[in-house]
């Protein structure tokens, strides 16, 4: 049962991330692939980096562990896909470096807050 609690933790917290870049992206009109303004980029990665932070903090709150492992697992999975989409798509690629540099760890920071929070 913990191990799916866990697969069920790192999809959620996935998840909450992925639709709310997707949400941004459609109803901002934003195109992440092309040229876009400072404040655009700024905008996104506020908004990637609150979201990360969520879903890393959603993870851990779900998960049936103690330590930190859904969480590294989760900042694996967003890396992982950023680094994929990094080198399969042309344009800009400041989301995909935003995500491995920023955001992959602001998730590993929401579960490191949300177990403080347990002690």
């Amino acid at each position: 049962m913990n191990v799916v609690r866990n697969i069920a933790a790192v999809v959620i917290g996935y998840l909450i991330f992925a639709i709310s870049a997707v949400m941004l992206f459609k109803l901002g009109s934003i195109d992440p692939h092309a040229e876009s303004g400072i404040g655009t980029k700024a905008a996104v990665i506020v908004f990637g980096l609150v979201f990360s932070f969520i879903g890393g903090y959603v993870a851990k709150l779900i998960a049936a562990a103690r330590t930190l492992n859904v969480n590294i697992v989760l900042a694996i999975l967003m890396a992982g896909f950023a680094a994929f989409s990094l080198f399969r798509s042309e344009g800009e690629h400041y989301t995909q470096i935003a995500a491995i540099l920023l955001f992959a760890p602001a998730s590993l920071l929401g579960g490191l807050i949300k177990r403080r929070s347990e002690n």
